[in-house]
């Protein structure tokens, strides 16, 4: 049973922009707060940024300024905005509760690869 798809992903050049999407499990997404991951080669996967329930939200340093996590409850949906890209940023994006939920695993995630 796919429990989290997220989509979205691609090439862009530095300075681009890409909005990422992530379908959830209504099981999984009601209530819950939600969260962007990614792994870059080589490293171990970090949050990007989390959103609760009632909507706040945080973001990693890195990131601040110019990414914009969002969510909608109707469409169980979380989403990514991301600004200013960098090749930095290139990683695989995952989406999951915050904190990840261990039961559920992850999904397959989205390729971002940022270059010229």
């Amino acid at each position: 049973q796919v429990q989290l798809v997220e989509s979205g992903g691609g090439l862009v050049q530095p300075g681009g922009s890409l909005r990422l999407s992530c379908a959830a499990a209504r099981t999984i997404f009601s209530g819950s707060n939600m969260g962007w991951y990614r792994q870059a080669p080589g490293k171990e996967r970090e949050l990007v940024a989390y959103i609760t329930f009632l909507y706040g939200t945080n973001y990693a340093d890195s990131v601040k300024g110019r990414f914009t996590i969002s969510r909608d409850n109707t469409r169980n949906s979380v989403y990514l905005q991301m600004n200013s890209l960098k090749p930095e940023d290139t990683a695989i994006y995952y989406c999951n509760k915050y904190p990840p939920d261990p039961h559920i695993g992850w999904g397959q995630g989205t390729q971002v690869t940022v270059s010229s």
